[in-house]
């Protein structure tokens, strides 16, 4: 089975670091032509450099601009061109006591985590339909399943999205576009081991944190251990893919098994 977007044009947001940065590594591998996104200018030239000298024959785009907003968001597809293929990576989170989150709080997350993704899909699902083919992606969280105590916001945030996944494949329905959700799990990233070392003994070094982590806060992790950004990328390729074809309106989990459920 080989995964093949060549002549698709790929728009990954929040792509310079982390799951992002993975996923647009691994779509520009299988032949997509990929917008590299972020706030910064600097930031977006200097990933889309690395991500050249690992592999001199991806074929990357910059896209910088801050989707969080409805200026930053026609910036960045204005430099993408028509979205064939929308991944919507970019997200905070952080961890805080329930009661201290503020209404401030709850509607930063709300306006990073879910409406910049219903933005987006707004802007570039006309044209995927008009065309009879394209691909939404959503990338979600186990914590939209299990919400964590120590950050509800977020998790509520990305139990926004799958409702958002699922709405807009039925206003996708018929027309070969198809929209989904990616249940990420537990992840090794630079932000998640920040967020580690503040649950855990920050003194430990980082093997260990990440047992500790694992032990005390996803005991329930089949896998036992973070996820590579990597696994989350080879997901969001094959559904990307006409290989996918039947799948829409769906949460695909990469979690792990940390979710405790034998459904999707």
């Amino acid at each position: 089975m080989r995964i093949d977007l060549t002549g698709k044009t790929a728009l990954v947001t929040g792509s310079t670091q982390g799951i992002g940065r993975a996923i647009a590594a691994t779509l520009a591998d299988a032949g997509a032509r990929v917008a590299i996104n972020g706030r910064r200018a600097e930031g977006v030239a200097e990933t889309i450099d690395e991500l050249r000298t690992e592999s001199a024959d991806r074929d990357l785009v910059a896209a910088a601009g801050d989707v969080t907003t409805a200026p930053g968001a026609e910036e960045v597809l204005a430099a993408t061109g028509d979205v064939d293929i929308l991944v919507n990576n970019l997200g905070i989170f952080g961890s805080m006591p329930p009661l201290e989150i503020d209404d401030d709080e709850w509607r930063r997350y709300f306006d990073v985590n879910v409406l910049a993704a219903v933005r987006l899909i707004r802007s570039s699902l006309p044209g995927m339909t008009a065309r009879g083919w394209g691909r939404v992606l959503n990338i979600a969280s186990d914590s939209a399943i299990v919400i964590p105590a120590e950050m509800i916001h977020y998790g509520v945030s990305k139990t926004a999205l799958l409702g958002v996944s699922r709405g807009f494949a039925k206003e996708a329905a018929g027309t070969g576009v198809t929209v989904n959700s990616v249940i990420a799990g537990p992840t090794h990233t630079g932000g998640v081991e920040k967020f580690v070392y503040e649950l855990v003994d920050p003194a430990l070094p980082w093997d260990e944190a990440q047992r500790e982590f694992m032990r005390l806060h996803r005991p329930q992790s089949l896998l036992q251990r973070l996820i590579e950004p990597e696994e989350i990328a080879n997901m969001v390729a094959y559904l990307s893919s006409p290989l996918a074809s039947a799948t829409t309106g769906a949460a695909v989990r990469v979690d792990g098994g940390y979710v405790d459920s034998i459904l999707p």
